[in-house]
């Protein structure tokens, strides 16, 4: 065990990852592990990257710009994604920080990004997050909207999207929410699918997510803030 103590807790969850794949008959390359590190401070990050992690994901823009410019430096070989909700005046920053953004969810922010990316030559892989239990609290866009949408982004923004990115209501179970979402992404050609956290990435895998956000199960228990 490590002195940060996510040793153990990280190959036991590469090790759950690769078993729910192959139990549905899928290769375990074709899931990727993002590791949820918001509030998770720079020595635990550097143990996770020091025993194989590359690819981790905050909720905060904010947050990010103050830990994340020093990691990427050290290590060129990380990807990070945005899995919170992307305010417009965060945009050039997040652009610049970001390789992934997985939250475009209205047209301002389609816009925003558009600009920014023109402007910076800058060009983070994006999804669009997805609201599927249409709650009025949460970010995303609503199912019935998604592909007009995704077409908007496309046709007059002039932005490529490689997948969607839900995060299913606490209180209702999962695999109708991954379900719709495969749904919709199979319809808009969609390859990548952002499903699954810390307490549900087994079923996501079943129903084809091709990345999890799992932040609890490695680092432990931080706030309540949704994303892992």
């Amino acid at each position: 065990m490590s002195d940060t103590g996510i040793d153990s807790p990280l190959g036991a969850v590469m090790r759950d990852i690769a078993d729910a794949a192959r139990r549905v008959g899928r290769d375990p390359t074709s899931v990727k592990l993002i590791a949820v590190s918001k509030t998770v401070p720079e020595h635990a990050i550097e143990e996770a990257i020091r025993l194989g992690q590359r690819s981790f994901g905050e909720n905060r823009v904010q947050e990010a710009k103050a830990k994340w410019p020093a990691l990427k430096e050290r290590h060129h070989d990380l990807e990070l994604h945005l899995i919170g909700p992307l305010q417009s005046n965060k945009v050039r920053d997040a652009v610049q920080l970001f390789d992934v953004i997985e939250s475009v969810d209205r047209p301002k922010i389609a816009a925003a990004l558009a600009e920014e990316m023109k402007r910076s030559g800058k060009h983070p892989r994006l999804f669009v997050q997805v609201n599927t239990g249409e709650e009025p609290q949460k970010a995303g866009v609503l199912p019935g909207v998604t592909d007009a949408f995704v077409a908007r982004c496309r046709d007059e923004y002039g932005l490529s999207i490689e997948g969607l990115m839900c995060i299913p209501p606490l209180d209702e179970e999962p695999a109708m929410h991954f379900a719709l979402l495969a749904k919709i992404a199979a319809r808009l050609g969609l390859k990548e699918l952002s499903i699954g956290m810390s307490g549900d990435f087994e079923k996501a895998i079943a129903f084809g997510a091709t990345y999890v956000r799992i932040g609890t199960a490695i680092f432990g228990a931080r706030d309540s803030t949704p994303g892992d």
